[in-house]
């Protein structure tokens, strides 16, 4: 394994993306370090396999000692902040907590660094649900105007835009991602994309009869997860920090995710699927389709996964794990 001396500190990292992120790291030689939450139930079955115990410090996002105890201890190059609130559904059930974690949280970190005089680089997980998602404005990239229609969306606006103003006014290195919809294998099972894929694994071994969704029309850019983590590394690789799309260029409806993961079973979703009320949004984000057209001529980023390979990789690995 390659040694490079860096040191990364990855908040969120037990969860999808961090987890492939501290893989990718490891790989690249870094000595990396998770910000964690500790909880009263284990949640680390996504890198477990990577033996970090003595390297997890805990914390959360909204407590600013935490914070400042791990940048302390740890002194990263480079920062990855991954931590937030992130199911957009929930966020209308907490908008409170979701704005704490998800924006404020965001302030704390780089309070934290710039009160420290950390010279660290930092990523921001940005999003694209801070669109609104009118077809009118596919694709959308780094110039499209921001106009979230969620408390989640619009928590995460308030990060990326304190990201900037951090960026300008201290000459911090920070560059914030703004990452379309990006599933895997270890995508939360709350997660439509993922509560179909073992919605059907379910249904293939008799545990249940049904899966409840919201609105099907709803269309999203699908990337896969390791592909856009791959992203966040290269960005603070980069002479100057800036801002990047990451995206497929192709939308597809949840209805599509449906008849691709079933159609990968040889089952008729509309024998399986039931739709709930409660589970369509008081605002819907209808189209998201990014162009990361400059991520490719800045980065040399391209995704290796499209749609169809995506929603295979998820439906076998539920078949075989569930």
């Amino acid at each position: 394994m390659p040694k490079n001396n860096k040191i990364a500190l990855i908040t969120g990292i037990t969860g999808q993306d961090g987890s492939y992120l501290a893989e990718q790291l490891i790989k690249k030689g870094y000595e990396v370090h998770g910000f964690v939450r500790r909880s009263a139930t284990f949640n680390r079955q996504n890198i477990e396999h990577l033996n970090m115990r003595d390297k997890l410090h805990y914390g959360d996002m909204t407590d600013f000692i935490s914070i400042v105890s791990a940048l302390k201890k740890v002194k990263p190059d480079e920062i990855y902040n991954l931590a937030a609130q992130s199911h957009v559904q929930v966020s209308w059930e907490i908008p409170a907590y979701t704005a704490q974690t998800t924006g404020f949280g965001v302030l704390n970190l780089l309070e934290a660094v710039r009160i420290l005089g950390l010279k660290s680089k930092i990523y921001q997980a940005s999003t694209s649900e801070m669109f609104s998602g009118d077809s009118s404005q596919a694709p959308q990239n780094e110039n499209t105007p921001f106009d979230p229609r969620s408390p989640y969306g619009l928590a995460k606006l308030y990060a990326h835009k304190i990201c900037g103003i951090y960026r300008k006014a201290f000459g911090m290195f920070i560059c914030c991602g703004i990452l379309f919809n990006h599933e895997s294998e270890r995508r939360g099972k709350n997660f439509v994309t993922r509560k179909i894929t073992t919605g059907i694994a379910g249904i293939i071994e008799g545990k249940q009869d049904k899966i409840f969704l919201g609105n099907l029309e709803a269309r999203r850019d699908w990337g896969y997860s390791p592909d856009y983590t791959e992203s966040m590394w290269s960005m603070l690789q980069q002479d100057k920090p800036d801002d990047y799309v990451i995206a497929t260029g192709e939308t597809h409806s949840i209805q599509e995710f449906l008849e691709e993961a079933f159609g990968a079973v040889n089952k008729n979703w509309k024998d399986y699927v039931e739709i709930k009320e409660e589970y369509v949004r008081p605002l819907e984000v209808n189209c998201l389709c990014g162009d990361a057209s400059k991520a490719k001529e800045v980065l040399g980023w391209e995704p290796k996964v499209k749609f169809k390979e995506l929603v295979k990789i998820m439906v076998e690995h539920d078949l075989d794990h569930e």
